[in-house]
């Protein structure tokens, strides 16, 4: 019998009461998520005022929002590995049937409460050891550890509480724990063997436990755990260590605030304003409705950050109306994921935050790229738009008047962009200020708004939850690649990769097209932020050695990890698409073809353009 449930018929009273539990838990987590984001937001803007208006800021603020950062990411660790951003591949254990299945899923889950142990030793480890005070706050060292052991339990404890609220067989959820506390047992043990590069057989314990269904996160922090009696040089509190050293800059706090500014317009209905501009200057073409959806990522990519987040609103708005029109579903969810790759692309542009941060390169810079570029990729994607879509051109187009009037009603929506991209490339704020201000002014905008329909107290509690959510998901997985790109370091990856890339590459055009190759394989198994946190450093030094700029090559990065988010076995955009519309990721992923064939076209040509430059 299969561990699917303890019995088939009603749910058990315990199943109740641990849903419910697990209910409060989670809320009370989010909540305490949302306060935090809320003080980052008004700490960082005073501090903004306070430094514009002579008096040089507010001292140690810098230092005191990375730790509150870090706070944020431990709170939101129980509920990382339930939500839509747990990067979870599952399907393998989604075909399998009976005990196979069940041991999978044993396996996945005790990875996860695996690696919320290595939190609580580790954690209590490190404030035992760590002495020494923050020269700038004055504060004892290990606070930045001090809320890893709670997260830890509550993270073990959420996992075994969903799955008693799940109602399932008493047998999964005792072999999940035994699992994990079996890992946790052997990644205790003293050395048992040495292995000579301990990195990559991390690399590939993480992907098994990815293969297994267990989020990315938490595969990648149990396989560096597993492989400290392997050889690994960074013992278990070391992995704890560089994974908050790893999110400890003020630099990533554009990350939450991004979000937050995104959401914000979200819940406000303020997109709205941006899909009615976009009808009014594309809606009567050919594909008249796509090329609505392709523009409404154009003008969003302003906001969010997130492509993510458009996908899972283009599915919820979009999707429908195109259905409506006469198009597939499956196309639908198809174009609805393919044009969601454009707010990775341009500005401001999470996925450029996290490179900028791996690679040390001018995040001003790589937006002004990435603008360039995501224009071009909009506009090779409207020209496939115009061939695949079945719907005909109205003939009817919108009237100047109409089209201002649209203009004029989003004006405000699109003046965050502005104040984004304008802030950073000038200099007038840095790119943390910038989407604070862009935070700011959001949340006064949905304020205005949403005054208008609801209350206001209840929308605005839930964007803040909801952006403190993804936040803490981006920021764990930025924790949990520092440690392993630590052991790349330390086993001298990085230099074998750029001797062998530059043996093979005798010119900028066979780097690049070697480059590609290796990216746009890699792009399909690993979700982009940690292809980019593992990637970035290790390719692009070998591309300024073949006389590439830096700054194409970060944009080629980009769009070559994006186009892996339409790709299996990860392929994250195509999974909220199709599971948003209720429909299988299957049909979607090949009704998504001819789209990644023109991105893969249209970074063809922009390889070329990259190549040609550095022989200039």
């Amino acid at each position: 019998m299969s561990a699917d449930a303890a019995s088939p018929g009603a749910i058990s009273r315990s199943s109740m009461r641990a849903a419910a539990v697990l209910g409060i838990l989670e809320q009370s987590l989010a909540a305490v998520g949302g306060v935090l984001l809320a003080i980052l937001l008004a700490m960082v803007l005073v501090a903004v005022a306070l430094r514009y208006s002579g008096t040089g800021g507010i001292s140690g603020s810098d230092e005191l929002a990375t730790w509150l950062y870090i706070a944020l990411i431990f709170v939101g660790y129980p509920l990382v590995a339930g939500s839509a951003l747990a990067m979870r591949f599952d399907l393998i254990s989604s075909r399998l049937q009976g005990y196979p299945r069940d041991v999978c899923e044993m396996v996945s889950h005790g990875i996860v409460i695996h690696a919320s142990l290595l939190l609580v030793a580790s954690g209590l480890a490190l404030i035992g050891e760590t002495g020494g005070v923050s020269p700038v706050l004055g504060w004892p060292e290990w606070w930045r550890y001090g809320l890893a052991p709670a997260a830890g339990l509550l993270g073990g404890a959420v996992v075994l509480l969903r799955l008693v609220a799940e109602g399932r067989h008493p047998r999964l959820i005792a072999g999940s724990l035994a699992v994990g506390i079996a890992l946790f047992l052997f990644s205790e043990q003293r050395e048992v063997a040495s292995f000579a590069m301990p990195s990559l057989v991390a690399g590939l314990a993480g992907f098994l436990g990815l293969l297994l269904g267990a989020p990315l996160p938490h595969a990648l922090l149990s396989a560096l755990s597993l492989v400290v009696p392997l050889g690994s040089l960074l013992p278990q509190t070391g992995v704890l260590q560089t994974a908050v050293s790893g999110v400890s800059s003020f630099l990533l706090l554009a990350i939450p605030f991004f979000l937050l500014a995104g959401t914000l317009m979200l819940v406000g209905g303020l997109a709205g304003r941006l899909v009615a501009l976009a009808d009014a200057l594309v809606g009567h073409r050919r594909g008249g409705l796509a090329q609505t959806t392709l523009l409404t990522n154009v003008f969003f990519s302003g906001i969010s950050g997130s492509s993510l987040a458009d996908a899972a609103f283009g599915a919820k708005v979009l999707a429908p109306g195109l259905v409506a029109r006469g198009y597939r579903p499956e196309l639908a969810a198809a174009i609805v994921a393919t044009t969601a790759v454009l707010p990775n692309i341009l500005p401001p542009s999470v996925a450029f935050l996290m490179l900028a941060v791996a690679t040390n390169l001018s995040i001003g810079s790589l937006f002004v790229g990435g603008l360039v570029g995501g224009l071009f990729i909009a506009l090779v994607l409207a020209l496939t738009l115009r061939l695949v879509a079945p719907e005909t051109a109205s003939g009817v187009a919108a009237s100047g008047q109409q089209r201002w009037s649209a203009l004029a009603s989003a004006s405000p929506v699109l003046g965050l962009g502005v104040i984004i991209l304008l802030g950073i490339r000038l200099g007038v704020v840095t790119t943390t200020e910038a989407s604070a201000l862009a935070a700011g002014y959001a949340l006064l905008l949905a304020s205005f708004y949403i005054h208008r329909s609801k209350g206001v107290a209840a929308a605005l509690a839930g964007a803040f939850t909801q952006a403190a959510r993804e936040a803490a998901a981006v920021g764990l997985l930025i924790a949990s690649t520092a440690p392993f790109t630590f052991l790349l370091a330390v086993d001298q990856i990085p230099a074998a990769l750029d001797a062998t890339l530059q043996s093979v590459s005798g010119d900028p055009f066979t780097f690049l097209l070697a480059a590609n190759i290796l990216l746009l394989i890699v792009g399909c198994p690993l979700e982009i932020g940690v292809a980019i946190l593992l990637f970035g450093p290790l390719l692009l030094p070998a591309a300024v050695s073949a006389g590439i700029d830096p700054i194409h090559f970060g944009v080629i990065i980009v769009v070559n990890l994006m186009i892996g988010s339409l790709t299996p076995p990860v392929g994250s955009l195509v999974f909220i698409a199709a599971g948003i519309a209720g429909l299988p990721a299957g049909k979607v992923f090949r009704a998504v073809l001819p789209l990644v064939g023109a991105l893969i076209l249209g970074l063809l040509v922009m390889s070329i353009a990259a190549g040609l430059w550095a022989i200039v």
